[in-house]
């Protein structure tokens, strides 16, 4: 059976104009931000570098700060759930092991969402939503620093470093990506991961057999 519109009811909201939905604002919105900073661009920036009125992204976003949300999660979801299954019990695994596949993730992670894991590396808690993901990256940061705990107290790592500065050197490494790492460069993915992994645990010295 076939329905109509009633006579006179109102037209259904459109899913606005072909070839910006949501996800397309966002990204834009996420390279504003990046390129002249969260604070310094407004929605009318962002409808200008689109080609659009203000009112046709509101018809997708409420608000440039549920823009800033929706970013920080997209740079902090993966990585809580990589973070989160490397701390939890893992039947077989040491945490040592744990540790460096976590490690290897988080440049995974990175490497596919550096847009908004940039963005992320510069908020600086000045509202809530900055405030939220803040308090999400030090929670990452406990967690990991509990991990590298584990692997001490496993004996595969020295004890002569507080785990928690551990814990910051090696998101440290990961996260400086975001100032040098291209796509397009030399180095694709899984090399920079193995890369980043291998120095972070094993050095660079070169041992004998």
């Amino acid at each position: 059976m076939t329905t109509t519109e009633p006579t006179g009811s109102a037209p259904r909201r459109g899913r606005g104009r072909p070839g910006y939905d949501q996800a397309a604002i966002l990204r834009a919105a996420v390279e504003l931000f990046n390129r002249k900073g969260y604070d310094a661009t407004s929605m009318g920036d962002l409808a200008k570098e689109l080609g659009l009125t203000k009112p046709a992204i509101y018809h997708h976003v409420t608000s440039k700060e549920q823009l800033l949300s929706q970013a920080l999660d997209d740079a902090l979801d993966e990585l809580t759930a990589a973070v989160t299954a490397a701390t939890g019990d893992r039947a077989g695994q040491t945490a040592y092991e744990r540790l460096r596949e976590v490690v290897r993730r988080s440049v995974e992670v990175l490497v596919a969402h550096q847009p908004t894991v940039t963005l992320l590396l510069r908020v600086r808690g000045n509202s809530g939503v900055e405030l939220a993901a803040l308090e999400r990256r030090r929670w990452l940061d406990d967690r990991l620093a509990a991990l590298v705990a584990d692997a001490v107290a496993e004996g595969a790592l020295r004890d002569t470093v507080p785990p928690a500065l551990v814990s910051r050197l090696l998101f440290g490494m990961v996260n400086s990506l975001v100032e040098w790492y291209s796509a397009d460069g030399a180095y694709d993915p899984a090399m920079l991961a193995d890369a980043i992994t291998v120095i972070a645990f094993d050095g660079l010295a070169k041992h004998a057999a």
